[in-house]
C-alpha cells in the first residue's frame, strides 16, 4: 500500500509545484507569521520552541526490535499504539488540504533518500522546501520515506498511549514519519536525519551531526557538536566553503550533506561576529521565534519568547559555499563542547582512541532554550553529539568514527567553546575570537608543529603555544584564581566522565584508557 493511501489522501488534495514566494505569500495569508524589513518569514510556534525528547518514538516491530537501541532516547511505540495515532491523522487530513514539497536527504546521490514532506501549514512547507536538497523534477507521487506535519493535530496524551499532546513517532516499516501538535519545524528536520541515521551505517557509511567545510585547497574539516557549541559560527568561515552546518555522511567517497539549507541559532546574532548568517536572513528565510518590532526589525537579543530563536534559509544564501554540498575525506575534525564547569582545555589533541572515547561521550552543556525545559546550562553526555538521532547501538558510529579516522589519517581535536577562568556564572565564555584562532591553527596544519603537554586529569594533550592566544588561556589552571578550586572542579568533572562511560562495558581497555585519569 503506498504511503498516501495509509493516510486516506487524495492526490486533489495535494498543493504541489508551489514557489518558495507563493509559500511565504500563503503563511502571511493565513496569519501563520509576517514578513520582517528584510523579507524574511517570523512565525511563533506556541508552546513548544524547541524539540521534546519525551514525545518522540520510534515503532518496535520485527524490523526494528533488532536493530533499534530501544530506551531513554529512543522510545518504542507498539504498532497498535501507532495505529491508533495513524487513525486519528487520516480522519483528520480527510478532505484538507496539505503542502507537498518534493525533496531529497543525502548529496551523494549514490546515497540519497527522496522524501515526501506532507504540510499543514504553508510555513512548515516553506521550511521543508528550505531546509532539504531540491527534488521537484522528480516524476509522481513515489518516494522513499514520507514525513507528515500536522502541528494543529492534537493527541489525548495517556489516552492515546503516548506522553502528551505532541507527538513525533518514525515508522521504518511503513516508512512514514508522524508528526503532530507542535509547530516546531527542528522536529521535521531531525525526524528525516534520524532516518539517515539508521539507514546508512548498513552500507558502511557513517552519519554524522557535524558542520562541516572545505578549503580553497580542497582540505575538508569537520565540525561536531551539540546545539549552541559554535557549529554553525564556526563552521561557516569566509575563509572557505561551507558544506554545511549541521547533518552530513562520510563514505568511501568522501563526505556528503544531507541537506539543502542551514538551522542556524540566532539567539545575540551579531552582525560583525557572524556576517554569513545575518546577511543569509532575508526574503526565502525563515526566523522562529524571533521578537520583531511594528516596524519589522527583528531583536536578535530578545529571548523572551525562547533562547532556541532560529533561522533556516538555503545554503545558497551563503556566497562561500560548495555548491555540490560534498567533499573528499576530512583532513581535521573538531569535537566542539560548551564545557560549563570551566574545566576542559580550550584545546587538545586527541589520539584515535581519544577520538573515540570523547565521540561516544559527547560531553557539553546544554544550553538554555534548546530543549522544553532548559533555562540554564545543564551537564549532559549525549554520545556521538547528537544520540537523540541515532537510533542504532552508539558502538556500531564508534567503531565505523575509528576505522575512517585511521584510514584516511584525520587529526581531531577537542575545542571548549565554553567558560574558562570559572565555572558558568564565575568565569567567562571563551571569546571567539580566541576559539576562532585555535580552529584556524588546527585547519592550517599549525598544531602538528608545537610541543604538547599531557593534561594530569582529563588525559589530554594540550598545545604549548597557539599563535595570537593568551598562553595561560591554553591550560585552565592558570586561568582561575583559586588553583585548589579548579582541581576539585576538575576531579568532579573527570568521575563525571568515568561514571558516564560505565555505560559501555564491552569497549576496548585501549578506548577506556584514553578518558580522564
Amino acid at each position: 500500500m503506498s504511503t498516501l493511501k495509509l493516510l486516506g489522501i487524495e492526490e486533489n488534495q495535494l498543493l504541489m509545484g508551489y514557489s518558495v514566494g507563493r509559500l511565504i505569500n500563503e503563511a502571511v495569508r493565513r496569519g501563520e507569521g509576517t514578513l520582517t524589513k528584510d523579507g524574511a518569514l517570523n512565525i511563533e510556534t506556541g508552546q513548544y520552541t524547541g524539540r521534546s525528547p519525551k514525545d518522540r518514538y520510534i515503532v518496535k516491530d520485527e524490523l526494528t526490535k533488532d536493530t533499534v537501541a530501544f530506551g531513554k532516547t529512543n522510545l518504542p511505540m507498539e504498532p497498535q499504539v501507532f495505529a491508533g495515532l495513524l487513525g486519528k491523522a487520516r480522519a483528520y487530513v480527510k478532505e484538507k488540504p496539505l503542502y507537498l514539497i518534493k525533496a531529497r536527504a543525502g548529496a551523494d546521490p549514490k546515497h540519497s533518500l527522496r522524501i515526501n514532506v506532507l504540510c499543514e501549514d504553508a510555513a512548515q512547507a516553506v521550511f521543508s522546501k528550505q531546509i532539504f536538497l531540491k527534488d521537484e523534477e522528480r516524476e509522481g507521487l513515489e518516494a522513499d520515506f514520507t514525513v507528515v506535519a500536522l502541528p494543529n493535530l492534537k493527541a489525548e496524551g495517556p489516552a492515546d498511549g503516548i506522553h502528551s499532546e505532541a507527538f513525533i513517532v518514525l515508522n521504518f516499516t511503513e516508512r512514514l514519519v508522524l508528526i503532530g501538535g507542535t509547530k516546531y519545524s527542528g522536529e521535521i528536520k531531525k525526524a528525516v536525519f534520524s532516518l539517515m541515521n539508521y539507514l546508512l551505517p548498513a552500507e558502511g557509511i557513517l552519519p554524522m551531526h557535524c558542520s562541516a567545510n572545505m578549503g580553497k585547497d580542497g582540505s575538508v574539516a569537520l565540525f561536531f557538536g551539540l546545539s549552541g557549541t559554535g557549529k554553525t559560527t564556526l563552521s561557516a568561515d569566509p575563509k572557505r566553503l561551507l558544506i554545511g552546518d549541521d547533518e552530513h555522511g562520510w563514505s568511501s567517497s568522501g563526505v556528503f550533506n544531507f541537506e539543502g539549507g542551514c538551522y542556524a541559532k540566532c539567539i545575540n546574532l551579531d552582525p560583525e561576529k557572524e556576517r554569513e548568517i545575518y546577511d543569509a536572513i532575508r526574503f526565502g528565510a525563515v526566523l522562529e521565534n524571533v521578537v520583531v518590532d511594528d516596524n519589522g526589525h527583528p531583536d536578535y537579543c530578545d529571548g523572551s519568547l525562547t533562547e532556541n530563536t532560529r533561522c533556516t534559509y538555503p545554503l545558497e544564501f551563503i556566497a562561500e559555499r560548495a555548491e555540490e554540498k560534498r567533499g573528499g575525506h576530512p583532513s581535521t575534525i573538531l569535537f566542539l563542547t560548551a564545557d560549563a564547569f570551566g574545566v576542559i582545555p580550550p584545546i587538545s589533541k586527541l589520539t584515535r582512541e581519544g577520538a573515540m572515547y570523547h565521540f561516544m561521550s559527547g560531553y557539553t552543556s546544554k544550553l538554555a532554550g534548546t530543549e522544553r525545559g532548559i533555562v540554564q546550562p545543564e551537564t549532559t553526555f549525549s554520545a556521538l553529539f547528537g544520540e537523540p538521532f541515532m537510533p542504532r547501538c552508539i558502538e556500531e558510529y564508534a567503531h565505523l568514527l575509528g576505522e575512517l579516522i585511521e584510514r584516511e589519517e584525520t587529526e581531531v581535536y577537542l575545542i571548549n567553546t565554553g567558560w574558562s577562568g570559572g565555572a558558568y556564572g564565575v568565569g567567562q565564555r571563551t571569546p571567539l575570537k580566541y576559539t576562532r584562532l585555535m580552529v584556524d591553527a588546527a585547519l592550517s596544519g599549525a598544531l602538528s608543529e608545537v610541543d604538547y603537554v599531557k593534561d594530569d586529569i582529563f588525559n589530554l594533550a594540550i598545545p604549548t603555544a597557539v599563535s595570537g592566544v593568551p598562553s595561560e588561556l591554553l591550560h585552565p589552571e592558570k586561568s582561575w584564581k583559586d588553583p585548589k578550586s579548579y582541581q576539585e572542579t576538575a576531579k568532579e568533572l573527570a568521575e563525571r566522565f568515568k561514571a558516564n562511560f560505565s555505560r559501555f562495558p564491552n569497549v576496548a581497555q585501549s578506548i577506556v584508557g584514553a578518558g580522564p585519569f
